[in-house]
């Protein structure tokens, strides 16, 4: 009986040496195993990487990253950074979960070098094919190719234009009356903001969310398109943080049907408690900050 637990564990403490010896050997040898901005090492699976051919961080793409994020991250499922947003990308769903922004008045203002004609929708090859949202999708489907980062957001390099229309940064979306007019209405008093307050990060996402139906009970229904099945979302939210030029900080949030929308009915119509969005979207937004240190959402103070 004592010979064979010794054979047993001999067994196993040779194939533990040997895991951590491979796992030693391949660690020195890949180089795809880097300390990524921001996270653990331990993340590497879903944390931020920078949208690049070349597996090193430059100092100047991780000070960034590191800018926007500043308030934390709302969820950590399979992160990209790009040069200017940063995304958590669902895989399911072939919609991002959340885009991350950081805005201010320096880099939206108009830069005539900054053509947003050059610009292709284009599939993003750093995700997977099982899992990427292609044109072809959208072809035909009824409904625009909808950014969650603005492109209108990303005016001070042509580069961080033309990473917004990666495929990872849209969400089908009504074309009239939402995506080309009150969405847009709410994106560009986003950039207004940025006229009051030094910096605005703004959190931008789907939502999936349960209606009522005829028996009584309630559905999370959601029509997909395309081959890939992309998902058309039934909300999306904008989660603001505005900094003010004394140090306070202040919020507002939206949630907006994916539907034609009348451009009459203002944009406070659709703020709503952040609590309600985080319950919603499975998020935490802005969990660096205490909600106490906050003196005003949607423009009541607290």
């Amino acid at each position: 009986m004592a010979t064979k637990r010794l054979l047993k564990y001999s067994l196993l403490s040779t194939v533990g040496i040997g895991s951590f010896l491979a796992g030693s050997y391949y660690e020195k040898n890949n180089n795809s195993i880097v300390c990524k901005p921001c996270l653990p090492i331990f993340g590497t699976v879903s944390a931020a990487v920078p949208f690049t051919t070349s597996p090193q961080t430059t100092s100047s793409n991780a000070s960034r990253i590191s800018q926007i994020m500043k308030y934390g991250f709302p969820g950590m499922d399979h992160v990209r950074s790009f040069d200017d947003f940063v995304l958590s990308y669902d895989r399911k769903t072939r919609v991002a979960h959340w885009v991350f922004e950081h805005l201010t008045a320096e880099n939206t203002k108009k830069n005539d070098g900054v053509d947003r004609a050059l610009c292709d929708f284009k599939p993003d090859e750093s995700i997977h094919s099982y899992f990427r949202s292609e044109n072809s999708d959208y072809k035909r489907s009824g409904y625009d190719r909808g950014h969650l980062a603005a492109a209108g957001n990303h005016k001070g390099h042509q580069k961080h234009c033309d990473q917004t229309f990666y495929l990872s940064n849209m969400a089908p979306q009504v074309g009239v009356g939402f995506n080309r007019d009150s969405w847009n209405r709410l994106e560009r008093y986003v950039r207004k903001l940025t006229n009051t307050y030094p910096n605005v990060y703004c959190c931008t996402g789907p939502l999936y969310l349960p209606k009522k139906e005829g028996d009584g009970k309630k559905y999370v229904r959601y029509e997909v398109i395309g081959e890939k099945n992309v998902a058309v979302p039934t909300h999306f939210f904008k989660v603001l943080v505005m900094e003010t030029s004394d140090g306070h900080l202040e919020m507002e949030s939206f949630v907006m049907p994916n539907q034609v929308i009348d451009n009459e009915v203002p944009l406070t119509s659709f703020q709503v408690p952040p609590e309600s969005i985080e319950r919603a979207a499975g998020l935490l937004f802005f969990d660096n900050v205490s909600r106490s240190k906050i003196s005003k959402i949607n423009g009541k103070k607290q």
